[in-house]
């Protein structure tokens, strides 16, 4: 891993909650009905991120109220279900954002973090968690089932093939590629290119390294059914951006 991710998780530990009620979510929103009806209306189904911060890019501060206002915007322009990074140190990110984001729109809502540890499942509500195959490695299997019992969607994160393998092995209906190397943080939208083919038929959500909709595009026709997106929406005009990154295939 990369010395910055290493930061990450081990400032992931220390901010753990120590007991959390382990609770089911009932009233989930269903992610895949909202990217099939993206795809019926020739739309392409975007996960639009709140994201404050990247480890190496500073975008703006996000309060609660901000990330309601910015999530209202993504879903008026046609997103498919809104990402909240809730990570605070290196994303600025945090689970208050996620809260006052799912009070205020009708989408499912993805929890964007660095899970590590069952009591985070327990956290928060939300309708899909993001667990990371490269970080759990051979914890996964019981995290998507933990994640599942609990009424969470998991969204499957991975980089290679062994990755998708492990992934693969699990209950996910959703693998997220990740285009990003978490080793090196490098970049390169071939990736989900290379592993789409391989995904067996399960729902693939392409991430990282999208702005323009000539690379919605492209990762749609690599097999890709939404695109995951926050740095090039958070840095432009909230609503013109989704809109035009969910209306590509109009081009």
């Amino acid at each position: 891993m990369h010395p910055k991710i290493n930061e990450i998780l081990d400032s992931t530990k220390k901010r753990l909650p120590r007991h959390v009620n382990k609770k089911t979510n009932t009233a989930s929103r269903d992610v895949l009905e909202s990217i099939k009806a993206r795809k019926k209306q020739k739309l392409i189904p975007v996960i639009a991120e709140v994201k404050p911060s990247s480890p190496t890019r500073f975008i703006r501060t996000v309060t609660p109220e901000d990330a309601a206002g910015i999530a209202v915007q993504m879903e008026k322009a046609g997103a498919a279900a809104i990402s909240v990074l809730t990570e605070p140190e290196f994303f600025k990110g945090s689970i208050e954002n996620l809260e006052s984001v799912r009070n205020a729109v009708q989408l499912p809502v993805l929890r964007k973090d660095f899970i590590i540890d069952k009591t985070q499942i327990y956290e928060t509500e939300s309708d899909l968690i993001l667990l990371i195959a490269g970080v759990l490695e051979n914890k996964l299997n019981g995290f998507v089932d933990d994640a599942i019992s609990c009424g969470l969607e998991p969204l499957v994160e991975v980089h290679n093939k062994n990755e998708l393998e492990t992934a693969l092995s699990t209950a996910t209906k959703i693998i997220g590629i990740n285009n990003r190397d978490l080793n090196t943080l490098k970049v390169d939208i071939s990736t989900t290119e290379k592993l789409a083919p391989l995904a067996g038929g399960r729902i693939i959500v392409s991430e990282s390294g999208i702005s323009a909709p000539e690379d919605a595009l492209r990762m749609i026709d690599a097999g890709a059914d939404a695109i995951l997106v926050g740095t090039s929406i958070m840095q432009g005009n909230i609503y013109d951006k989704t809109y035009e990154l969910v209306h590509a295939l109009d081009r």
